[in-house]
């Protein structure tokens, strides 16, 4: 079978492989070339696959779709992060999402200050405005 993995800004994975493991919303399943061809949503979980060398590789995936069409399985996914090691991989997925809260912190504190500037100056014109009256 031949696995592609897509991320928003690029084709993350094509590979050929002897087997798909990944995680659904209603449990965890395995693909093999003769599988019924279907469609799923993926949760943020460890998807696994066989290469024809026989290595099992790991990749952490976000929420996602996967769509297995004849001899071909296609992912999409917010982010993936791919690793033969588990370990690795956990360390690698633990620090991408320290840096993406830091993100989301610095972010939510750039609005916090914005929608507290829009405030003020509601207010202000609101002072202006009741001044002539």
């Amino acid at each position: 079978m031949k696995l592609k993995v897509l991320i928003p800004n690029k084709v993350f994975l094509v590979e050929e492989v002897e087997q798909v493991n990944a995680e659904a919303k209603n449990g965890a399943f395995g693909l093999l070339s003769n599988h019924i061809d279907f469609v799923t949503a993926l949760t943020a979980s460890i998807l696994s696959y066989r290469s024809v060398e026989g290595e099992e590789v790991f990749m952490a995936i976000d929420e996602g779709i996967l769509v297995k069409c004849g001899q071909t399985v296609m992912v999409s996914t917010g982010r993936a992060v791919k690793d033969a090691n588990l370990d690795r991989l956990h360390q690698t997925v633990a620090e991408e999402f320290r840096q993406l809260n830091e993100q989301q912190k610095m972010t939510r504190t750039a609005i916090a200050r914005l929608e507290s500037g829009l405030a003020r100056g509601i207010v202000e014109i609101g002072r202006e405005g009741g001044e002539g009256l």
